[in-house]
């Protein structure tokens, strides 16, 4: 079993900055793609932005120039720097990841974080 971690959400005016972060632990072989995907009140999830264990980033159109993300191999944590904020990003912000588990099995499994509120309001 996996367990992520998100932290770094909050209330901010717009134009302002936040850096989300998501830690991963648990039974841990390799982690190949780490992402954040975020919901707004009625509308579907979307992805963010993702990140694979080579380092190469897929970010979404709407927060591209405003939105870095990044992570760390070694310690299984994923960031999200935030910044030029605008109301339309506010949102439950998530973090997800594909795990591979075991050396010995090369079956990968999903996990997502249980989501950070990011609200953007003046």
């Amino acid at each position: 079993q996996v367990q992520l971690v998100e932290s770094g959400g909050g209330l901010v005016q717009p134009g302002g900055s936040l850096r989300l972060s998501c830690a991963a632990s648990g039974t841990i072989f390799s982690i190949n793609t780490m992402a954040w995907y975020r919901q707004a009140p009625g509308k579907e999830r979307e992805l963010v932005a993702s990140i694979t264990s080579g380092g190469n980033t897929n970010t979404a159109d709407s927060v591209k120039g405003r939105f870095t993300i990044s992570r760390d191999n070694a310690k299984n944590t994923v960031d999200l720097e935030m910044n030029s904020l605008k109301p339309e990003d506010t949102a439950v912000y998530y973090c997800y990841t594909i795990v591979r588990p075991h050396r010995w099995q090369s079956n990968e499994f999903q996990f997502w974080g249980q989501g950070t509120q990011v609200t953007v309001s003046s």
